[in-house]
C-alpha cells in the first residue's frame, strides 16, 4: 500500500508543482497587499493594517454585495439542477449512438469564447433586444420589460454558462446508479415514478449536492458575465474585486476582498468534500 501511495505522488507531483507555481503562489504574493493601507493616487503604503478586512465586516455596503452574491449563487444552482436533473437523466438512459449526439449538444456551449456567449444575451434581452421586440410584436406586453442589469438577466446568463457542468456531474451520478436496484422496485411491484423518486433519486444524492456545490463556486466567482449583464450598478464580489483593482485602484482593498471570497469557495468546497464522504460512507 505504501509503494502505491508512493507511485501516486510521484504522479501527481509535476501537475501539483503547476498549480502550485501558476496559481498558489500569485495567490500568495497578494497577501501582504491585503494587509497594507491604501493611499488615494499611489502604491500600496507601508505599515499593517486590518482595516480592509474590517470593513467588510462591518461596512453595510459589502454586507449587501455578498448577500445579493450569495442569492445569485442559490437561485442559479437551484435552476440549474431542476433543468439539468431532466437533461442528466434523458442522457444517461439513452442508446450510445443518441448519447453522443445529446453529449455534443450539452458540452457545445462549453466551446464558445464565454463574452461571445454573454453578447449573444444582450442581444435577446436588451430593452429593444429580439425578447422584448418579439413581444411587443405579439401585443404582450406594451412596454420593455427589464431583463437586464439586474437579477434576472444575470441568473439567465449563468444558468445557460453553468448548465453544462451540472449535467455532466448528473449523468456520472445517473450511470452509477445500479440498474439491478430499479429493476428490483418494479419487481415489487413500484411503477416508474415511485422508483425514481424511492430509488433512483436517492441515490443520485451525492451527485446532486457535488454537481450543486460546483455551480454554486462557479456562479459567485463569475466576472464576466455579471459584468455584463449585471452592467455598473448590480454589483457582486468578483465585479466590485474588480473596480476596486482596476477603477478606484485600491489594490489592498481588492486584495482582501479576493481573499475573502477565495475562504469562502475554499470552506465551501471542504465542508462539501466532508459531507460527501460522510454520506457515502453511511450505511
Amino acid at each position: 500500500m505504501s509503494a502505491q501511495r508512493g507511485i501516486g505522488l510521484l504522479l501527481i507531483t509535476p501537475l501539483g508543482l503547476v498549480l502550485l507555481v501558476a496559481f498558489v503562489l500569485p495567490v500568495l504574493l497578494m497577501l501582504p497587499t491585503s494587509f497594507r493601507p491604501y493611499t488615494a493616487g499611489g502604491p500600496a503604503a507601508t505599515g499593517w493594517t486590518l482595516d480592509n478586512y474590517t470593513q467588510i465586516v462591518t461596512d453595510p455596503y459589502f454586507h449587501e454585495v455578498l448577500g445579493r452574491t450569495f442569492t445569485m449563487g442559490a437561485v442559479v444552482t437551484l435552476l440549474c439542477l431542476l433543468a439539468g436533473y431532466p437533461l442528466a437523466l434523458v442522457l444517461a438512459r439513452a442508446q450510445p449512438a443518441t448519447q453522443r449526439w445529446l453529449t455534443l449538444l450539452v458540452v457545445f456551449p462549453l466551446l464558445l469564447n464565454l463574452v461571445v456567449r454573454s453578447f449573444g444575451w444582450i442581444a435577446l434581452l436588451a430593452n429593444h433586444g429580439l425578447v422584448n421586440n418579439a413581444l411587443i410584436a405579439a401585443h404582450l406586453i406594451a412596454a420593455p420589460l427589464r431583463l437586464m442589469y439586474n437579477l434576472t438577466g444575470l441568473v439567465i446568463g449563468l444558468v445557460h454558462i453553468l448548465l453544462p457542468f451540472m449535467v455532466l456531474v448528473l449523468v456520472a451520478a445517473l450511470r452509477a446508479v445500479p440498474r439491478d436496484a430499479e429493476a428490483a422496485a418494479g419487481t415489487l411491484g413500484a411503477g416508474p415514478l415511485k422508483t425514481f423518486f424511492l430509488v433512483t433519486l436517492p441515490l443520485t444524492g451525492p451527485g446532486m449536492f457535488a454537481g450543486s456545490v460546483l455551480v454554486f463556486v462557479l456562479s459567485i466567482s463569475a466576472l464576466v458575465t455579471p459584468r455584463l449583464l449585471g452592467g455598473p450598478a448590480y454589483k457582486v464580489m468578483a465585479t466590485v474585486i474588480y473596480d476596486e483593482f482596476l477603477a478606484s485602484l485600491d489594490w489592498p482593498s481588492g486584495a482582501a476582498l479576493a481573499f475573502v471570497l477565495t475562504l469562502i469557495a475554499l470552506i465551501i468546497v471542504a465542508a462539501a468534500g466532508l459531507l460527501t464522504r460522510r454520506w457515502t460512507a453511511a450505511p
